[in-house]
């Protein structure tokens, strides 16, 4: 009933001993708090907070418009009804060094188990768009030291994403990509998420390369192939986020909903594809607020 029974501390405790593991933890990503309850209902390891999600949540395109506040509150709002880990979507960390500092801290607050920060020029691109920028690399290590002197909770995950890949074809790319993570594991990354991988080689290579944890972005429509989480393991990659996928899939369904609608007058025929009342009432536990309710009306000293 109301929030998780785990405090974020202990959530961040498991999220750490969860990637010391043997097995790929999956994070598919969440585009608001009743999807994380579903996500946790289904036996994921962890739920994602997607910035292209939060912006396109708000009409807006993933240019990098959405500000802390707007990040941190969605982020805290689903963390707090979910006993797994959250990892959000921080963007470039919301400014320069000390802003990266201060996001750290209000995500921390937020309840969240970690964030990811990339190496962009602001304004940013989804990751899987050509035409992207990123930082010098001095200026990418500065941003991870600054997130990394910012933290309270040393479980507290920092990771920093590269989107060099991206900027030079070919394997001098790949072998930027390489270096730039090398540096920000130096920095102090906790694990990295090499962006728009080609294949599971350049997956391989990446973690080969580092001693830490490795993520795999799984969009649709993006520069990877949609391999399985058997196939990223055995690849080296130890997180997978599929951060869109929800969304997609519940948009996809609402606009064929309206369109049924409005050539039909009605939505009749699509009350067995819904979910169900009872359902939502599972989900939301409304029997535990009914029984909490009548404990507290009956109550008597």
């Amino acid at each position: 009933m109301l929030y998780s029974h785990l405090t974020p501390a202990a959530k961040r405790r498991a999220f750490r001993e969860a990637l010391a593991g043997p097995d790929i933890l999956r994070l598919p990503g969440a585009f608001n708090p009743l999807s994380a309850k579903l996500i946790q209902d289904k036996g994921f390891d962890g739920v994602y907070v997607s910035g292209a999600v939060l912006s396109a949540d708000l009409g807006l395109p993933d240019i990098g418009l959405t500000t802390l506040t707007e990040v941190a509150g969605r982020a805290g709002q689903i963390a707090r009804v979910t006993d797994l880990p959250v990892l959000a979507d921080a963007d470039t960390g919301f400014g320069e060094p000390m802003n990266v500092a201060r996001t750290v801290q209000t995500m921390e607050d937020a309840g969240v188990a970690g964030i990811h920060i990339e190496d962009q020029v602001n304004p940013k691109r989804c990751g899987h768009l050509d035409g992207k920028e990123v930082v010098g690399l001095d200026d990418a290590v500065r941003r991870i030291r600054a997130a990394v002197d910012g933290r309270r909770d040393p479980d507290f995950l920092i990771m920093a994403r590269t989107d060099v890949r991206g900027t030079e074809p070919g394997e001098r790319g790949l072998k930027l990509a390489i270096d730039r993570a090398k540096a920000l594991v130096d920095a102090g990354a906790d694990a990295i998420f090499p962006e728009a991988m080609k294949d599971l080689s350049e997956f391989e290579a990446v973690a080969s390369a580092l001693d830490v944890p490795v993520l795999a972005n799984m969009t649709e429509f993006g520069k990877s192939e949609l391999f399985t989480a058997k196939q990223l393991h055995d690849a080296g990659a130890r997180l997978v986020i599929y951060p869109v996928t929800l969304l997609r899939i519940a948009m996809g369904a609402a606009e064929r909903a309206l369109d049924h609608i409005s050539a039909s007058g009605t939505q009749d025929a699509l009350v067995p594809e819904m979910q169900t009342r009872a359902r939502l009432y599972e989900l939301t536990d409304y029997a535990a607020y009914n029984h909490f309710d009548r404990d507290v009306f009956t109550y008597k000293p």
